[in-house]
């Protein structure tokens, strides 16, 4: 792994983690499960869509691919902690 992989991975965590701090405020906050699940959730969500687009063909340095995971991430994080939710209930 490159040096620039592990700056994207990094990214991707931080921005995570971020999304895992507004979770709460936005309306993504539950007793049935933990504080750190949003942001797990982000995380996975962001590698897995990372990994999914790099494999389709996607470069790092183009703006497609970030856009899609900044914009899916959030999105993982809403239904996923809706969908755990909802299964715990």
């Amino acid at each position: 792994m490159d040096f620039i992989s592990l700056l994207n991975l990094a990214f991707i965590v931080i921005y995570a983690l971020i999304l895992g701090l507004v979770a709460p405020y936005v309306g993504v906050k539950s007793e049935k499960y933990g504080s750190f699940v949003p942001t797990a959730l982000a995380a996975v969500a962001g590698s897995i869509i990372w990994i999914i687009l790099t494999w389709a063909g996607f470069h790092y340095d183009e703006a497609w691919i970030w856009i899609i995971v900044m914009l899916a991430m959030p999105a993982a994080l809403w239904f996923g902690a809706k969908r755990i939710d909802k299964l715990r209930a």
